[in-house]
């Protein structure tokens, strides 16, 4: 049975490592476009929400319909949408220089679409394996994603800084690589059976159960604890701590992904009672949110946008586990119903403290506060930010306590 799937799980983790490209390619080079293209920030912005939206839809499509789809054939055709984004993200300049941003949305939502069926898709896959401790093999798949995070920041950050920023499409390119491997994988492993609603009336009764929805809620806000820090760390070294942006996407956002690689490793290798995790966890996020929020000092930090990396490494991934433990005939569905709580917070919660950043530093108001404590608006409003992303972790210890008194309980019994 092992050697059945021998190359399925390097197909599962070139698959997550591609989602993660997705993901960082064009935060990576949004200076890049405005001073090549004069790209606004709202339509650089706009790329990440349709990096969201796009996998956002595609998770509600499976968790409805998935029966409808033949999850063989889906499996082996999401890396060929990732591979065919990332050339056509990266060849539209050259074939309609006047239509740039037009090829940059669609490869975004071809690519994107790869990753909301990876989403969906390679979580049930790794489930379905036999293996004698499942609960590690679900963190070793997501810590293939965090790794991939680490690998295509620096690696970008360190070919843009050798190659120069007029290249950019040639690392695209390369980024086209990681799907076509992925792809070749998938084409010679076999795929397990993997369970599915018969119709769609059944996913339907399916969300009539509370528990369900407590899981959805609280991969919502695992997911805005990571990703709002994630997405705004790079910008808040920079412009608060006042680091080169260089500097800061090694330091913050590739030492985030670094921490929480190692969080989901260490989870591999010794974890248990995710639960009890998670709640240990959001306390953790929550100060660190907190510190950043408040200290001065560029060290401390620095610091907290790495640990926030170590104590949301399982939110997401301990979450699936929680609910494919509590959910066992779910199948497919499950995993699609966590995959759309989990976007919808990841797009939710950086969106927030962009939105409360910007009316902070535009404020009279608070601009005069901000000139009291001696610092800018701009780096009072992205502290008051901050302050408004520590809602999420601090929301999610009270759901993650939930979850685990009642693990807690039924361990017991």
């Amino acid at each position: 049975m092992k050697n059945k799937y021998t190359l399925l799980k390097p197909a599962c983790y070139t698959g997550n490592i591609t989602m993660s490209a997705t993901a960082n390619l064009s935060p990576i080079l949004f200076l890049t476009f405005r001073s090549t293209y004069g790209f606004s920030y709202s339509l650089l912005g706009l790329l990440v929400l349709v990096n969201f939206i796009t996998q956002l839809t595609v998770d509600l499509i499976f968790s409805f319909f998935s029966h409808k789809f033949n999850i063989e054939k889906t499996v082996r055709i999401m890396p060929i949408l990732a591979f065919c984004g990332f050339i056509i993200y990266a060849t539209f300049p050259y074939l309609f220089p006047n239509y740039v941003y037009v090829g940059l949305v669609i490869g975004t939502i071809i690519f994107s679409a790869s990753s909301g069926l990876a989403e969906v898709l390679l979580s049930p896959i790794i489930a379905a394996i036999p293996a004698e401790n499942p609960d590690r093999e679900m963190s070793k798949l997501h810590s293939s994603y965090a790794w991939g995070c680490v690998f295509s920041i620096t690696y970008a950050t360190l070919f843009l800084l050798i190659f120069g920023k007029e290249n950019w499409q040639f690392l695209a390119y390369t980024f086209a690589i990681i799907p076509l491997i992925s792809s070749i994988l998938f084409f010679k492993s076999d795929v397990p059976n993997m369970e599915t609603p018969k119709k769609t009336s059944n996913a339907i009764v399916f969300l009539k159960n509370k528990g369900v929805w407590l899981c959805v809620f609280a991969i919502f806000l695992g997911g805005s604890s990571e990703c709002a820090m994630a997405q705004w760390a790079s910008g808040y070294l920079e412009s608060v701590m006042n680091i080169p942006k260089a500097v800061g996407d090694i330091l913050g956002v590739a030492m985030f992904g670094l921490m929480l690689g190692l969080g989901r490793t260490l989870y591999t290798k010794y974890g248990k009672n995710v639960e009890k995790v998670n709640f240990f966890g959001a306390l953790g996020a929550t100060a660190c949110y907190l510190m950043c929020a408040i200290s001065p000092n560029a060290i401390i930090g620095i610091a907290a946008c790495a640990l926030t990396g170590f104590f949301t490494s399982m939110m997401w991934p301990g979450t699936l586990i929680t609910s494919s433990d509590r959910f066992p005939d779910g199948g497919v569905l499950i995993y699609a119903l966590m995959a759309a709580g989990g976007d919808f917070g990841a797009s939710v919660g950086p969106q927030i403290i962009g939105i409360v950043t910007d009316k902070v530093s535009t404020t009279a108001f608070f601009a005069d506060f901000a000139n009291k404590l001696a610092i800018t608006p701009d780096v009072f409003g992205m502290k008051i930010g901050l302050l408004a992303g520590a809602l999420f972790p601090l929301c999610s210890i009270f759901i993650f306590y939930i979850l685990y008194k009642q693990s807690k309980k039924s361990s017991s019994m």
